[in-house]
């Protein structure tokens, strides 16, 4: 399918460059309509995840994935969830496990390609028996974990899931994570690895032989990180090993559903590789928007009135696969 036009224009004229546009939205934006009802599970390897379900007794689902540390409080998950409630879906959304405020109870965590956790989610809410089609959200990280589920073994999705709507990917990692070491990148950068070191004392209080944090202060970027922690805890060589097996990019061949990538082309996180175009020319499931604006997990269209593109085109997207 070629790269399709994107109707989305940007913001209000104060969303003047990208990191106002990825910024504001992650600081200000408010969902309050959204309750959750959570219910904890365990996976195969006895560790939980936490699920957040809003139901309205629809036999349709929508499955979210949220962001790198992120969790299903993120504004932008409840705004999809409230979307979908509007086109007559249930949702669930997921927090990656240590995402939902307390730590899991193993050394491992999430990360890029953490397909089975994914896999886990969507066999448990098949399993409750209450839902015919389920359809699939992920958002920058949550993105790539959706495109690696359905890309690496397509075989083994489910008939169920009927479509997927992804943003703000970064769907080549190595050259993204060059990206986000830039200077202009740093503020969102020392975040991360801030509330990343966070969850990495208390995960030490749970298992003090597995880690250290001698030295934390010296990393600076992505690549020294996953050296250092993700990589090992998660048996990759290294952070490029790491990269190299999760980016999903190499995967969007072979996708079989209908799948809506949108990609703003002013995101600040992204490196020209997240824009795949060829795959998307070649694969006539998967829908490439490259609009010029929307930063990252951005895409607002009417800050005050709470109108967000993703969400709206997420429904668009949905609605015609539904008919």
């Amino acid at each position: 399918m070629p790269v399709l036009n994107s109707a989305y224009r940007g913001g209000p004229f104060y969303f003047f460059n990208r990191h106002v546009e990825t910024i504001i939205p992650a600081l200000f934006r408010k969902e309050k309509s959204i309750l959750y009802h959570r219910e904890r599970i365990e996976t195969p390897d006895h560790d939980f995840l936490d699920l957040d379900w809003a139901i309205k007794g629809h036999r349709r689902l929508t499955i979210i994935s949220h962001g790198l540390e992120g969790s299903t409080d993120r504004p932008y998950v409840k705004g999809m969830a409230k979307q979908m409630h509007k086109i007559q879906m249930d949702v669930l959304a997921w927090n990656f496990r240590s995402c939902s405020g307390e730590p899991n109870k193993l050394l491992r965590s999430y990360h890029m390609g953490a397909t089975d956790d994914l896999h886990t989610v969507v066999e448990y809410a098949l399993k409750t028996g209450r839902y015919n089609e389920i359809f699939l959200v992920g958002f920058s990280m949550g993105g790539n974990i959706t495109l690696n589920y359905l890309g690496q073994q397509p075989e083994l999705v489910p008939q169920q899931v009927k479509a997927a709507a992804t943003f703000s990917v970064p769907c080549h990692i190595l050259t993204a994570s060059a990206q986000m070491a830039k200077l202009e990148n740093r503020v969102y950068m020392q975040r991360f690895l801030k509330t990343l070191h966070r969850k990495l004392t208390d995960k030490m209080a749970l298992l003090p032989e597995g880690i250290t944090l001698d030295g934390y202060e010296k990393l600076k970027t992505f690549p020294q990180f996953d050296d250092r922690f993700t990589a090992p805890i998660h048996g990759f060589k290294n952070a490029e090993d790491y990269y190299n097996q999760c980016s999903s990019r190499q995967y969007l061949p072979a996708i079989r559903i209908p799948t809506l990538l949108v990609n703003a082309l002013n995101d600040p996180f992204l490196s020209p590789e997240c824009f795949p175009v060829a795959e998307a020319e070649q694969n006539p499931n998967l829908f490439l928007e490259t609009p010029r604006h929307g930063g990252h997990v951005g895409f607002t269209e009417d800050f005050w009135q709470n109108i967000y593109y993703s969400d709206r085109r997420t429904a668009e997207f949905f609605s015609s696969i539904i008919k």
